[in-house]
């Protein structure tokens, strides 16, 4: 019988999200791939450094028993497959049960993400990130200089997300950006009761709370969401009746109006914080694992 991943939660992360290559990406850069190939192979048996996304990635693993497989994490890399030898050696010196990858030696790797029924694409590529996000799949581009967080709280995984353009649509974002705030808070407000449609980073959303429900209370770890956004009162109560109408709970919300982000994700303290706007991941990554979601209105380039 045929393996499947139907059911369950599947990641599909970079070599360069899962650990830290960035030295030998600038081989790779200043010398060619053949020279960044030599480097690899050399390096086999010494395992890689962690990256910004691989607290991220222990902790979802830990939803799994020796009866129940409930999360896969595949590489979905941009690699040679060569050095992918060192990518699945240092996953395994570093206690993770990867089992899968797609190694695409310098193809964007995104059109594999519908095969693999991936739930989040995590990349150091903004142009594979992009590519996946428009093809709907939940994406962002990792922050490498990140800092990280992830190992104060062993007994939960803490995941935060942006509203508007991250979990919601860019609808009431592309308001702010052509009219302003005071014209952004009437339409919000004048709109309150009528649910925003989802943004990319919805269905993950679901799919994390249908992995924190499967696992019921028999899992050591458990599932914390936040919602982390620039809207403050009265525009908050479209954000809350949008996931009410969902169905879907987060376990904090924090409207801060303006307020910087950095210091409520420092509190907060999560594996990972997903946001659009670029001013706002550069504050967040001084403090926790980020990822830019290049995605709606704040990120069209003007030229």
């Amino acid at each position: 019988m045929a393996f499947s991943v139907e059911g369950k939660l599947v990641v599909a992360i970079s070599s360069r999200a899962l650990f830290d290559f960035e030295e030998e990406n600038r081989v790779f850069e200043s010398e060619g791939e053949a020279r960044y190939i030599e480097l690899q192979f050399s390096r086999l048996e010494v395992p890689a450094k962690q990256g910004v996304a691989f607290p991220l990635v222990k902790k979802l693993l830990a939803f799994n028993t020796a009866e129940i497989q409930r999360v896969e994490v595949v590489i979905l890399s941009k690699n040679d497959p060569v050095s992918g030898l060192r990518v699945f050696r240092s996953a395994e010196r570093a206690g993770l049960r990867l089992e899968r990858g797609v190694f695409t030696r310098g193809r964007n790797p995104y059109r594999y993400l519908d095969s693999l029924k991936a739930n989040l694409f995590l990349s150091a590529n903004e142009n594979d990130v992009m590519s996946a996000l428009e093809a709907r799949f939940p994406a962002a581009r990792v922050v490498p200089e990140s800092a990280q967080a992830a190992g104060r709280h062993a007994d939960e995984v803490r995941i935060a997300f942006d509203g508007d353009a991250v979990l919601f649509s860019d609808e009431a974002e592309r308001v702010y950006q052509r009219d302003g705030l005071d014209a952004f808070t009437r339409h919000e407000t004048a709109h309150a009761l009528k649910p925003l449609p989802p943004g990319p980073f919805k269905p993950l959303l679901e799919a994390l709370h249908r992995l924190q429900a499967a696992a019921g209370t028999d899992i050591p770890v458990r599932l914390r969401t936040a919602l982390v956004t620039a809207r403050s009162a009265p525009t908050h109560e479209r954000a809350v009746r949008t996931l009410m109408d969902w169905n879907i709970a987060v376990d904090e919300a924090m409207f801060l109006g303006g307020l910087d982000k950095g210091a409520f994700l420092a509190a907060f303290e999560p594996d990972f914080y997903f946001d659009d706007q670029r001013g706002h991941v550069e504050s967040a990554q001084r403090h926790v694992a980020t990822g830019h979601v290049p995605f709606g209105v704040a990120n069209v380039r003007r030229v």
